[in-house]
């Protein structure tokens, strides 16, 4: 083969790998979670945008079995809760949107108590003392999972639930399996629908 040739597919080949890098750039700078996770900010989480995704009855993802200690020191287990609709929140006191929620999160859990709706938050990183002042800051009444330690809740969800991606919400059917879920931040109106098309069924 002449030198030229080879020159000319050689010249070829790195203006494709070139090409390639460029556009698989330009598609990750289109998702929000990765560029947050490239600009590695101090702020310890990658927020979500709110994204509500809602699984056809068929096709709800599974969670394998999980048991922790509470803020409050009580153990809880997920084989407990089946037969409940489930409201799960990932979270932890300075994540700024988790703030932002709690007061919705916490009026949701007394608007659908009546309706043997269970709220169960996850936290993933504060000491039993944080979890509870956090508690008493913006009234809320459900227990949470202390989950810093061990990971293992949110080892229970891998694939539907990222522990970056804090605040996380989940909506579990009364079979344990998901039926829902938000990214970021609730919107109040929006995950009470969501809760209410599961109770329903």
């Amino acid at each position: 083969m002449k030198k030229e040739t080879v020159r000319r597919i050689a010249i070829t080949l790195v203006v494709m790998l070139i090409a390639s890098f460029v556009i698989t750039l330009a598609g990750c700078t289109q998702d929000p979670l990765a560029q947050q996770y490239r600009e590695g900010s101090s702020k310890n989480y990658i927020a979500g945008d709110g994204t509500v995704t809602e699984f056809a009855k068929s096709e709800r993802p599974a969670f394998e079995a999980w048991s922790g200690e509470t803020e409050s020191g009580l153990f809880l287990k997920s084989e407990s809760l089946l037969g409940s609709v489930v409201v799960m929140n990932w979270w932890y006191a300075a994540c700024a949107p988790c703030r932002a929620e709690a007061p919705d999160l916490a009026a949701l859990s007394r608007e659908f108590e009546d309706q043997g709706v269970q709220f169960v938050g996850v936290n993933v990183r504060d000491s039993a003392e944080t979890a509870l002042a956090f508690d008493r800051r913006f009234g809320i009444t459900f227990p949470s999972v202390l989950d810093a330690q061990s990971g293992e809740v949110s080892l229970a969800f891998t694939g539907v639930v990222s522990p970056q991606a804090v605040p996380t919400t989940l909506v579990i059917d009364k079979e344990g399996k998901v039926a829902s879920r938000i990214l970021g931040r609730i919107d109040a109106s929006i995950l009470r629908t969501l809760i209410e098309s599961v109770v329903s069924e």
